[in-house]
């Protein structure tokens, strides 16, 4: 299964296998249904399938390297409850059935400059044993590796699309850092870089620091950080204090240098996106190219800018009913041309130096029925409120979730995954603790955060739509006549959408307003970076629409 989310029991005699809403369809596409059950997490989760398969006396094991201290807690309860024991184990028996298991990576680290990154590792260290020492804690054990390498002011290759040097940290409330990483990673002039604010060890010394941490108060994640983690602590007799990580909020209030970092890189993605979506309205249309050809093109442009680290995620490259599959990965054995008469949902990004990009478009190849018109402008809707709405502070992205949905809400239709996800700069293309989805959030929307904004729909068999930019919130500000000043987005992605596709009859005055505002900004910021056929071809893309 190569979804990027699932859990999966494994007891003697059954096997079950669980994803979110994204991987139905995958799922049974790609593991065997006559060894594994499948449950939707939403639906069915682990803990309701254990309680009714444990048996009384029955011993089930965990490797406590890769639970979450609140997912053991969770798991045990369930177990415990169907008269069962929950037991980690010191070997994962997977790890011993791996016969060949590639080695771990031991790539390079490198610097973020400081004029993307905004503020020095000196200064966030400071920062953050600051919040501990406010707290009460003495030091926090960081697990997260996209919160050491923000706090650093470090990345790495170590993570395929993710730009991660993979390593644990533990920081004191004096904000002085142990950074535990394979050595060979480390240059002479990272290890300048670190300066005396760091020190290193290796990643194999983790245990014995933890062991020396008797009696002190030390800041775990339950979330996050693994249950091996706490229990080497309990063991060793220190005092663990599960709140949440103490970078998490500050990497993900982006500051002013981050955020003029990530439009610049934005602007930049957008020219190989606008030519992409040339292409795909012109030579695309010919009926001969595929998802994998249609996919390589885009990263070709990608490429071409001559500024592109890494693709930020695999492309999702879906034609006709692969559309559907809402995390859909294009192989050789299910690539399919992009037929006439058919919808093209095409979801990618890059990484850049400056920024991490993501964006979805869906494009008609041919044309298209008045029924993906339809779906595609309810969508759209969905799109445009969460785009326009102001909102007070201390308002998170569970309460704003029902707005993308509303209009497809009123037509009988929904989708399945989340509306918006964190996103880093130059980091990770998913990232917390910030979202906007159905599921309870208590995480506030903060000035600085960035958010994607995804509403889609599916129509399994047939094809799938969704309409994608990421956005960021910004600081507080008046409404004419109003009371209160309130946070609002500012959309980041640059590309426009497709007018083929829009029912304007659908729409209110104020969303084609918004359309044309949109295609109007895309058409300034991005129309002197094209030329040619590209740059004529966006012109009319973002041509004022009219009401039909």
């Amino acid at each position: 299964f190569t979804g990027s989310a699932g859990a999966a029991v494994v007891t003697r005699d059954k096997a079950a296998m669980f994803v979110d809403g994204r991987y139905t369809l995958q799922v049974a596409a790609q593991v065997d249904d006559a060894l594994f059950e499948f449950h939707r997490v939403e639906e069915s989760g682990q803990t309701t399938w254990l309680l009714a398969n444990v048996g009384k006396g029955e011993r089930i094991g965990y490797d406590p390297r890769l639970h979450s201290v609140r997912g053991v807690k969770t798991l045990k309860a369930a177990v415990n409850k169907a008269g069962g024991t929950l037991i980690a184990v010191k070997q994962n028996p997977i790890d011993k059935a791996w016969a060949d298991r590639p080695d771990p990576p031991l790539t390079k680290v490198i610097t973020q400059p400081l004029k993307y990154a905004g503020e020095s590792l000196d200064e966030k260290c400071a920062r953050i044993g600051q919040s501990l020492k406010n707290s009460g804690l003495s030091r926090a054990v960081i697990t997260a590796p996209a919160s050491i390498a923000w706090l650093l002011n470090i990345r790495g290759r170590d993570v395929m699309c993710t730009p991660l040097p993979l390593s644990t940290a533990l920081i004191d409330d004096e904000g002085q850092v142990q950074l535990f990483i394979h050595k060979d990673k480390l240059s002479p002039e990272i290890h300048a870089h670190l300066g005396n604010r760091v020190s290193v060890h290796d990643e194999d010394d983790i245990e014995t620091a933890l062991k020396a941490l008797a009696g002190q108060k030390i800041n775990i994640d339950p979330n996050t950080a693994a249950a091996w983690y706490s229990d080497k602590l309990n063991a060793a007799g220190a005092k663990v204090v599960f709140t949440d990580d103490p970078v998490a909020i500050p990497k993900a209030c982006k500051n002013a240098a981050e955020i003029a970092a990530t439009q610049d890189a934005h602007r930049r993605d957008a020219v190989a996106l606008v030519k992409f979506l040339h292409w795909l309205d012109t030579t695309a249309q010919s009926g001969n190219e595929t998802e994998i050809s249609a996919a390589r093109m885009l990263e070709r442009f990608r490429h071409d800018l001559g500024a592109l680290t890494d693709l930020s995620f695999e492309t999702i490259s879906g034609a006709g009913s692969n559309g559907a599959i809402v995390h859909y990965r294009v192989s050789e054995a299910t690539n399919v041309t992009l037929a006439k008469n058919s919808l093209y949902l095409v979801d990618s990004g890059g990484q850049y130096i400056d920024g991490t990009t993501d964006v979805t478009r869906t494009v008609p190849i041919g044309e298209p029925t008045e029924e993906m018109r339809r779906h595609y402008t309810l969508v759209l809707k969905g799109h445009i409120a969460l785009a326009t709405i102001r909102f007070p502070e201390g308002t998170s992205g569970h309460q704003l979730d029902v707005l993308a949905r509303a209009a497809l809400w009123n037509s009988g239709l929904d989708y399945d995954h989340g509306t918006g996800h964190g996103v880093g700069v130059y980091l990770g293309v998913h990232e917390g603790p910030q979202r906007i989805a159905k599921t309870p959030n208590s995480v506030a929307l903060r000035p600085g955060m960035i958010v994607s904004n995804e509403p889609g729909f599916y129509k399994t068999g047939a094809y799938g739509i969704r309409i994608e930019n990421l956005q960021f919130v910004h600081e507080p500000s008046s409404i004419p006549g109003g009371e209160r000043d309130m946070l609002g987005f500012t959309t980041l992605t640059l590309a426009p959408f497709n007018a083929a596709l829009i029912v304007t009859s659908l729409l209110s005055d104020s969303d084609i307003a918004y359309v044309n505002r949109y295609h109007a900004r895309v058409l300034e910021e991005i129309g002197s970076r094209i030329s040619g056929d590209s740059k004529i071809w966006l012109q009319n893309a973002c041509a004022p629409l009219k009401m039909s």
